[in-house]
Formats: structure tokens, sequence, C-alpha cells
């Protein structure tokens, strides 16, 4: 490993023992995103307060300007953060940097072992290089894109009737990505019970991460890669190969058949919105908005369903979301930080983390005999993230994303060109990054 992904040897040398617990209260600041399982941590942390004898405070920032905000903080060392739930394309840049404690150590002094967790969720929110045993993180937020469906409307007689009819098949979940743009398109414009309705909300937005995390789920399965399995960075054939482009064709065919008015930048809230308002039959979106669908009066309950990523004609896969839980280097309670963590890594912490709305990466809890029957999306999330990808996890992760947003909602949502120029032309700008980096 290079010098810079060591830590101090102050660090190191706490880390390599126990942690033990303070004797006087020492104020602990967690930061992370401002949405639903936030608010859930804030409650499950009154119980490490209780017995840690800390004060726990909380710097959340909207998804919108949460990137912005927290890499800020890192790359100036700022010392707001003590503990960041840091998402998973940053552990490349923050391990290279120093903005993370390497947790090797640490894990190995308390016993904690990444076989624990689900095996997607150490490569995507832990490992760094990719495919190495070194840490940065504990997974602390399991995530994949998935879909949510008004179960009420597609069990209504008449219109299982005429999609039968019109289709030949039950309307039900559908198995592929060809089946799923049926439905949408069945249910576009159709007036129920009084409204006019719409297929499908499907991520679209532009300035942050949005269209990237919905047209990969399409690409995917297509056939697109990130590059030559044999040869590192080399994109060219790969990423606009044959099946890419017909993925993105897909993606951009179903926004264009499918999606309400106006949703040409839309994100998760978006398409919450768009669903619980009963707009539409169908929603693209992170698995952690389940448990609120569940318990939405208007459409929670038997009314919706869930499902993982429909199968494309290359396989199937889903767009990982979530993830870990790191110590900030720059912070003046790295001792504290650790013993948050080695309380949040216990199986009796994940199962309650669980069961308040957290998503439990620890095998002990998703693998427990009762838990697909937990909830009625638990069984959705066990199926999607057992097919999760990733987006690249390069330090210049940042600069690679922004190319894709361009490219990508130029073609589908302006029409700019089309998808083979599109995904050519993102080779050229990923090659050109990769170059920057001396990584070709």
């Amino acid at each position: 490993m290079k010098t810079k992904y060591l830590v101090t040897a102050a660090a190191s040398a706490l880390i390599a023992g126990s942690v033990a617990t303070s004797a006087a209260a020492q104020d602990l600041t967690l930061c992370w995103a401002a949405w639903d399982p936030a608010n859930a941590l804030v409650e499950l942390s009154r119980d490490f307060e209780a017995e840690a004898g800390y004060t726990m405070a909380f710097e959340f920032v909207p998804w919108p300007n949460f990137a912005d905000r927290m890499l800020n903080e890192l790359n100036s060392g700022g010392q707001l953060c003590d503990l960041m739930i840091g998402d998973s394309q940053w552990i490349g840049g923050s391990a290279e940097a120093g903005h993370y404690i390497q947790l090797n150590d640490f894990f190995d002094a308390q016993g904690i072992t990444m076989d624990d967790f689900i095996p997607a969720t150490v490569t995507g929110y832990s490992e760094w290089p990719k495919g190495t045993p070194n840490y940065w993180a504990l997974p602390a937020f399991g995530d994949v894109v998935g879909w949510t469906y008004r179960r009420d409307w597609f069990e209504r007689p008449e219109l299982q009737e005429e999609f039968q009819a019109t289709y030949g098949r039950a309307l039900d979940v559908p198995n592929t990505l060809e089946e799923l743009r049926d439905i949408a398109e069945f249910f576009q414009g159709r007036e129920i019970d009084g409204t006019t309705v719409y297929g499908a909300a499907i991520y679209t937005e532009r300035g942050s991460e949005g269209i990237t995390m919905g047209v990969t789920n399409a690409l995917y399965n297509y056939g697109f890669e990130y590059g030559n399995p044999e040869s590192p960075y080399d994109l060219d054939g790969f990423v606009n190969s044959e099946g890419a482009v017909a993925g993105l064709e897909f993606y951009r065919s179903l926004y264009e058949c499918c999606t309400p008015p106006g949703s040409s930048n839309w994100y998760m809230s978006e398409n919450i919105d768009a669903y619980r308002s009963g707009q539409v039959a169908m929603q693209m979106n992170f698995a952690f908005i389940w448990p609120g669908v569940n318990a939405d009066p208007n459409v929670g309950g038997d009314r919706s369903g869930y499902f993982p990523n429909p199968a494309g004609p290359a396989g199937q896969f889903a767009q990982l979301g979530g993830q870990g839980i790191s110590v900030v280097s720059y912070s003046d309670n790295v001792d504290a930080a650790l013993e948050y963590i080695a309380w949040f890594a216990q199986p009796e912490v994940q199962a309650r983390w669980w069961e308040m709305g957290g998503y439990s990466a620890l095998r002990a809890v998703v693998e427990d005999p009762g838990f697909a029957s937990s909830q009625p999306y638990a069984q959705t999330f066990l199926d999607s993230m057992a097919i999760v990808k990733d987006f690249w996890a390069e330090p210049a992760y940042a600069d690679l994303l922004l190319a894709m947003q361009d490219r990508v909602h130029n073609y589908v949502i302006a029409g700019s060109g089309t998808a083979q120029e599109a995904l050519d032309g993102l080779v050229a700008d990923w090659e050109e990054i990769f170059e920057d980096e001396g990584l070709r």
C-alpha cells in the first residue's frame, strides 16, 4: 500500500487495541444525507449515547447538496464530522486523499470480519482498491434501485382483462425490461378513478447523479461494461458496445413513451411525490423509500408492491446505492468515533436498525429465516442486493460522473444525436480523464 493509505501513528496505535469507553461525556458528530433513514439513525443512536456516555450531534444535508457540501468538508480538512456516512463512489478518493482512517487493524482488534456482511456491500462501500482486503468503512446502509408498483391497479379485473387481450399475458410484475415498458405504455394517459395517470417515474435528473443512477439499470442489462475485464481502463467496445447502445435507446424509449409530462429533471423526491400522489403506476427508486411507501395513507399496505429491476438481453442487474460509515481522519474524537462503529456493528444493533427502517448489510440479519417475511419489501431487497453493480469508485469519480450525466441527459432527455454518438463521446471523455490521472 502507498504511504498515503496508512493511518497516522497515533491512530494506528489506538485502533490496534481494544477501544475503551470514555469516562467523560464528549460530543461526537455524524454526517450524512438528510432523508428518512437518517432520522431513524438518530433514534437508534440514543442507545449508544446511553451506553457510552457521549452526546451525539448530527449534520444532515439534503441529497442534491450532499456531495458538494461533504466533499468540500473533507477536501478542506474540516473537523465538523467525526463520522461520515459517505456515498459508495467516494471511497477511492477519500482513501487516497487520507480523508478516512483505514480500519483493518481496528476490525481485527474488535473481532469484526467483513465476511459477516453482504459481499456486494463490502466491495461497494468498504474496499479500496476494489478487490483487496483494505477497508475504509463499515457497511452502514444497504441500498439498491428497484421498483414500486400500484398493486391495487394491477389487480383490477377490467384492467387485467384488457391487458391480457392487448399483450397476450397477465398484468403482473414484469420479468423483463421490455415487459416493464409494455406495462408503462398500457397505463400511460389512462384514466383511473377520474384522474389521468402515467406509466412510470424514472430518474432523469441532470445536476447531480440522477440520470446515471437510472440509466445504468438499463445499460447493465443490455450489455454495458465499464471496461475490459482483462485490461483496466480499456473502455472502447465495452462502454459503447452494441448492447450498451441498445440499453441507452431503451431508456430513451421508456422516457418518451411512458413518463409524466414535465419529468425531465426528476430524481428520488420527485418520483416519490409522483407515486404517492397517484400519478404513476410504477416508480424507479432506491429501496430506502419502501418503508415510507408501505406506511403511506394513500398508497401503503396492500395497495403497493415491490419488484427488482427486471432482466434484459444480457442479464439482470441493478444499480447499487447505499453507504458505508467511516472515521474522518481530521477528527479530534477518533477514539469515540471508533467506539460508535464497534457499537453499530453488533448484531443486536443491526437487527434493531432494520426494524427501525434502516437497511442492514449484516448477513446475520438478512439471512435470518424470518427476514424475508418481516416486511412486504424484504424479499425484494434481498433479490435486488443479489444483482447489484456499481458506478466507478475511482478518485476521479466526480469527473467521470459529470461526463456521463451530460452525455446521457443530452441524448435521453434532449434528444440530441444518437445513442452510439453519446456513448462514443463518453468513451472519449472518460479516456481523457484517465489519461489525466495517469491511468492510461
